[in-house]
């Protein structure tokens, strides 16, 4: 399992009712993270991206989309040219877990709804939250919680939400900037707490399944 490379996982939505909508799809990777942005037709920053990269160690680079279907089908056209094929497991923190979860499932019924095809064929999945839920002694069980705990704040600093709600409120303002900056914190605590996680724990100790469709 640790020879897979990690790629984080992590969305921003509108809501969680079933007619909200993708705002942010975020994959970090090890050479940098690739943001879709929904805009929504409005109009981001003309320097959006450099000022999001402003200081930051690894690049990110923005796809801006102007609705939830173009979003979603460059996120598809990403998925199959870098991803899939390739020697990575796809990672989130309560992306999708036995019992439940929220980027994976929210995922699927907006896929549906544009009638697009599940993107993730043949890529293994694991959720960090499991792991830590189970193998590390944290007093919180959130994503920034167990990250300050076990890691530190480094990443913290980027985030510029003390809650994940603000991100709705953040996209009505076409606050893309700090939207985006949000997101990039998400998927980098996440990627950093999966090789916290590889360092310490067995491989019996992750749950690691197939998303590949049964259709």
């Amino acid at each position: 399992m640790t020879e897979l490379d990690t790629v984080a996982f992590d969305i921003e939505t509108t809501g969680f009712d079933v007619d909200d909508q993708l705002t942010v799809i975020g994959f970090d990777t090890d050479v940098g993270s690739r943001i879709f942005l929904n805009t929504d037709g409005r109009a981001p920053p003309s320097n959006l991206e450099a000022r999001v990269n402003d200081e930051l160690a690894s690049s990110v680079s923005i796809s801006v989309q102007q609705t939830e279907r173009t979003l979603l089908s460059e996120m598809d056209a990403f998925v199959e040219s870098t991803l899939t094929h390739q020697d990575v497991k796809l990672v989130a923190y309560n992306g999708e877990r036995w019992n439940g979860g929220f980027d994976l499932p929210f995922l699927r019924t907006r896929l549906c709804y544009h009638d697009i095809d599940w993107p993730f064929t043949e890529l293994p999945y694991i959720d960090a939250m499991d792991v830590f839920e189970t193998r590390f002694n944290t007093s919180g069980d959130t994503l920034t919680a167990v990250y300050e705990e076990l890691i530190g704040s480094g990443l913290t600093e980027l985030d510029p939400f003390v809650d994940s709600e603000e991100a709705v409120d953040a996209w009505e303002k076409e606050d893309f900037e700090s939207l985006v900056r949000h997101n990039v914190a998400d998927i980098r605590r996440t990627r950093s707490l999966m090789r916290l996680a590889e360092r310490y724990c067995s491989k019996s100790d992750f749950s690691m399944k197939s998303l590949d469709p049964v259709a």
